[in-house]
């Protein structure tokens, strides 16, 4: 590993944290049959980790630049305002499915891709501040991609999308972390001075989507009380997961 060049090395250690994703599909294997009532605790569970997702996020955040994250933060709400509109606007097909699990299915993708992005930043400045650095960041990040990719299994799978198009999806998502890590190590400044807008782009935009999405949904075909107590408990879960890395 050591004698590949040093920009094929952030390559490589951003693809593992693109594919360990894939392994949040996992779980869904053994789920064989599908209720409305099941769509709405995935849709709870999907909604209380990317809401300790986001929190770790605008903690992060913080760190770079408090008005840089508050702005990117508004940007990513207007992003999804603005998919959302576009997507209804359209007959939407994903996979097999058509209609408004088609809207939520690649709205969703749409979202954690978008957040992908800052990540794979977070890799390449990493590397740029020494191997040591980087192999914790990598493998912090490597563990945290797990639950993101079930949080994007919990609304693809009860929609009807296979397992293996549960985990090319959730691998798809963290592509632009390869992608991005890349450059960010080699033109680092430019790349560290954006990143506060990136943290909160994608903050702002999976708080708006839970909020606006899958929590609504939920709460139709679910018990309220069972809703509110597995985004908790995955919020709180997902909030202690990330101060424990």
């Amino acid at each position: 590993m050591s004698t590949l060049p040093a920009v094929v090395q952030v390559f490589l250690f951003g693809l593992v944290t693109a594919l360990a994703t894939g392994l949040g599909a996992i779980p869904f294997a053994f789920v064989r049959s599908v209720s409305p009532r099941i769509v709405a605790y995935t849709n709870a569970l999907a909604s209380g980790l990317m809401l300790g997702a986001s929190f770790g996020l605008l903690a992060e955040g913080a760190d770079y630049g408090r008005l840089a994250t508050l702005i990117g933060a508004n940007l990513g709400v207007l992003f999804v305002l603005a998919a959302g509109k576009l997507l209804g606007d359209h007959e939407l097909q994903f996979g097999a499915v058509r209609g408004e699990d088609a809207r939520k299915m690649t709205l969703i993708v749409l979202v954690m891709t978008v957040h992908s992005i800052a990540e794979g930043v977070a890799i390449g400045t990493a590397f740029a501040g020494g191997t040591t650095l980087a192999i914790v960041i990598t493998a912090a990040i490597t563990v945290h991609n797990i639950p993101e990719g079930l949080a994007i299994s919990a609304v693809l799978r009860p929609r009807g999308a296979s397992i293996a198009a549960c985990a090319g999806w959730s691998i798809v998502s963290s592509l632009p972390q390869p992608l991005l890590a890349a450059p960010a190590f080699l033109f680092v400044g430019t790349f560290s001075a954006l990143l506060p807008y990136g943290i909160g782009f994608a903050a702002g935009a999976m708080v708006f989507m839970v909020l606006v999405e899958l929590l609504p949904e939920a709460f139709e075909a679910g018990r309220r009380s069972t809703i509110a107590l597995l985004v908790s408990v995955a919020m709180v879960t997902m909030v202690l997961f990330q101060q424990t890395l």
